[in-house]
């Protein structure tokens, strides 16, 4: 034989070799051998495709308006979840790639994994209330999956830094360096510019290429890896739009919060679901929104209305308003980021599962129905493997006038039993209740939830009379605050103060 061809059957050897090696190694972030790892994830996969092919089965066929309903979102549901272990199975196989994910393959793994479990949680839901055989069947498999989803998150290691601890940035700061690190420069000069290039333009009065919102998304690309930017100009539009999870990398431009208005005025008791009350959906990746308004005006007494619900990982809003009573802003799921924006409601207004940074943000308690206590918050982790949770920072947290003496207003309440929320550096002004946090029933949650304050002032942010809980606490240094910041929580960039000063791991001198 010859020497060539020696050498390179020895060389694909060696190379078969190392491939299988390779298998029961365990990737950095992993805790167990990929091999064993990622069976594990295909063989969720399978179960939950299983179950998917079940709710096909009942889909259409069934008398039950209340249960068709609920099997059909759950079709839904786990559809997506299909979709969320396909990419934790890429990014095992694949490496450290920002093709799907952030680049930081530990938190984009453990968002997912999340991701993929709050899926089976809203499904669960979905079917309380309804009696019967298929609830049973649904409801049984379902919980072997969540089991099978926090084994898997136990396996991912707790996410590592993306970067240094220390930036020392110029007086002048970059554009940049408010975004979290998923924004690429360009679009970045999007969120800044006011002569954003358009795809296609959205118009009420019939002078764009469409005059409903939901046509235009229609027409935009599936899987996109390129950002479709849709301008919807000024004026009030009256539907229900919703971004479905094929559509990566939307962008929706209005011309001013206050001048493009999209409303809605769906609720729980209307359509049976919160999940299905919102105004604006958006499930795909990737999604900015920038200058506009979401609004649902069911009113207090119509219980659940969500303005905005999204599952869209890696999203920005910015410049946009949320406007509504009980639950207007529904973070499902995910890595999402809010900058200047203004939000308002009354009960658990800013609600779901998301790893979700609100920063700089115009957050308002507003008057609901008469002995109605308001809750800014009602975060909804469901593991200690689970890195979500909610942090509000630089933000300014008032109540409108009606109820400024009423002390009605709190922080927030543990919608789950893991319900994490942290309130640092932001301004709180007159109306908070003294004790700042409420309970969700009795003292459910208290131990095993974690709240934080840190560095917060004004006439609110006394914490003298703050609760006693073994879940709050005071963090009296930075590195207890720092983990809630852009760069750590939702693996974003390193943000710079807009006094140009230096910054340390997201924490500023200055909001």
């Amino acid at each position: 034989m010859a020497f060539w061809k020696i050498l390179f059957l020895l060389t694909l050897c060696l190379c078969l070799a190392n491939i299988v090696h390779s298998e029961y190694e365990a990737l950095e972030c992993l805790n167990v051998p990929t091999r064993e790892f990622v069976g594990s994830v295909n063989a969720t996969i399978e179960t939950i495709q299983q179950v998917s092919s079940v709710l096909s089965g009942f889909a259409g066929v069934m008398d039950d308006f209340r249960l068709s309903i609920a099997v059909r979102d759950c079709q839904d549901l786990v559809d997506t979840s299909v979709e969320e272990l396909s990419w934790v199975v890429s990014a095992s196989l694949n490496g450290n790639s920002k093709e799907n994910g952030t680049g930081n393959m530990n938190s984009d793994m453990k968002t997912w994994l999340s991701g993929a479990l709050i899926d089976q949680e809203t499904c669960k839901e979905g079917l309380n209330g309804i009696n019967g055989t298929v609830k049973n069947l649904i409801s049984s498999n379902l919980d072997l999956i969540a089991s099978s989803l926090h084994e898997l998150l136990s396996m991912v290691k707790p996410t590592t830094d993306s970067g240094p601890d220390t930036i020392r940035g110029s007086k002048k700061p970059k554009t940049h360096d408010k975004f979290p690190i998923w924004l690429s420069p360009h679009d970045q000069n999007f969120l800044n510019s006011t002569n954003t290039k358009v795809d296609v333009v959205v118009a009420a009065d019939g002078t764009g290429n469409f005059s409903r919102i939901g046509d235009a998304i229609a027409g935009a690309p599936k899987y996109s890896a390129k950002r479709y930017v849709i301008h919807v100009k000024r004026g009030v539009y009256y539907e229900y739009v919703a971004i479905n999870k094929e559509k990566w990398n939307i962008m929706i431009v209005g011309d001013g919060m206050d001048a493009t208005v999209i409303r809605g005025n769906h609720s729980r008791p209307d359509v049976l679901r919160t999940y299905d009350s919102a105004t604006f959906a958006v499930k795909g990746k990737g999604f900015i929104g920038r200058d506009i308004t979401f609004e649902n005006t069911a009113g207090p007494h119509k219980e659940q209305a969500v303005a905005f619900m999204s599952d869209s990982d890696a999203s920005v809003l910015y410049h946009c308003a949320f406007r509504g009573f009980q639950d207007t802003l529904y973070a499902h799921k995910n890595r999402q980021f809010y900058r200047e924006c203004h939000i308002t409601g009354t009960v658990d207004f800013i609600c779901g599962h998301a790893a979700a940074v609100f920063q700089k943000c115009q957050i308002k308690a507003r008057k609901g129905l008469v002995g109605q206590k308001n809750t800014i918050t009602a975060q909804s982790r469901k593991s200690t493997e689970d890195e979500s949770g909610f942090s509000i920072q630089c933000c300014n947290i008032s109540v409108e006038h009606d109820i400024l003496n009423m002390n009605i207003t709190y922080l927030g309440r543990p919608w789950k039993q893991y319900s994490r929320t942290v309130v640092m550096q932001s301004y709180i002004g007159h109306g908070i209740n003294p004790k700042g946090w409420l309970e969700w029933k009795g003292d459910l949650f208290l131990d095993s939830l974690y709240y934080g304050e840190y560095m917060n002032d004004g006439p609110g942010a006394g914490l003298a009379a703050r609760v006693k809980w073994p879940g709050y606490h005071i963090f009296n240094d930075s590195a207890q605050a720092d983990p809630f910041t852009v760069s750590k929580l939702i693996t974003g960039d390193k943000w710079i103060p807009a006094t140009g000063i230096g910054y340390t791991s997201g924490l500023s001198s200055y909001c």
